[in-house]
């Protein structure tokens, strides 16, 4: 398989309706599947309201909007997918969930098709040997937002044969994004070194070397950085960062990777960051 035309999309939320904007800008079809018929009509309304903010700003023309808008579909349906070309897993980081998604991806879609997954740190290789078809099984981890960010991490497992990846990065570049090729190990590359400085962020702040604000204030202004750490903390969502950080020292064991107690604490109360209205701050 050299052309991707058609993708589905695994997943409702900020990724998953990102990832179907991405698919439908490049000109393929994008077919969303959340559990729910609700949630998958919440992906085309909020789609529909960020294309209309760039109409308003004049990035682009109705026209172009309504291309895009017909270009995607939304089905609380799993066997929607049968005849897509690649279908991209964005569901909740939870190596059993995504493990039976697999298992039942790999009856319904197509033989030729490529399964992929956005994991942003989970050992491919497992979600691939769950399938008949492992060299067909890929990473394909884009940043969020992903209209937005121009990173894609291509996540070679051992399974996958040299066919996948490259069709997988041809899609990656087609889509206008800057491909990298990576290897299958926890966190990848942008992970693996990001987390880290998080996670000593917390551990400065629980030290009480600097208020959140002025680390925050600090790594913008000496680093040049777009967020600081608590802002991209509250971002990512802070029971996503917990479990990256849980993957990372599962593989590595380095102490570095040890998450900090006050980010258990808040993942426990349910302060998960933006998309609760409260993490290291209020929203």
């Amino acid at each position: 398989m050299t052309t991707i035309r058609r993708v589905g999309v695994l997943g409702s939320g900020i990724m998953g309706s990102g990832l179907a904007e991405v698919v439908a800008r490049a000109g393929a079809e994008a077919i969303v599947r959340s559990r729910t018929q609700h949630g998958a009509d919440a992906v085309l309304v909020g789609i529909d309201k960020g294309l209309s903010r760039h109409v308003a700003k004049e990035r682009m023309t109705e026209d172009e909007k309504t291309e895009i808008l017909q270009r995607i579909t939304v089905t609380d349906d799993l066997h929607a997918l049968d005849d897509c070309d690649l279908v991209i897993e964005s569901v909740v980081e939870d190596l059993d969930v995504k493990k039976e998604l697999f298992e039942r991806l790999d009856r319904i879609a197509k033989p030729e098709a490529i399964l992929a997954t956005n994991t942003s740190t989970l050992p491919v290789v497992e979600l691939a040997m769950v399938t008949e078809r492992p060299e067909q099984v890929c990473g394909v981890h884009f940043f969020n937002p992903a209209p937005m960010m121009s990173l894609v991490e291509v996540i070679r497992p051992i399974t996958a044969s040299d066919d996948t990846i490259n069709v997988a990065v041809a899609f990656a570049e087609h889509c206008g994004k800057d491909a990298v090729l990576v290897e299958d190990r926890a966190g990848f590359v942008v992970n693996a070194l990001l987390f880290p400085y998080l996670n000593n962020a917390i551990r400065m702040w629980e030290a009480g070397t600097a208020s959140m604000d002025d680390i925050d204030t600090a790594m913008k202004g000496g680093c040049n950085f777009p967020m600081g750490p608590f802002e991209l903390l509250d971002l990512v969502g802070l029971d996503t960062s917990l479990a990256i950080l849980d993957a990372l020292y599962d593989e590595f064991r380095d102490p570095n990777y040890t998450a900090e107690p006050a980010l258990r604490r808040m993942v426990a109360a349910g302060h998960l960051g933006r998309k609760t209205k409260r993490g290291f701050r209020e929203y």
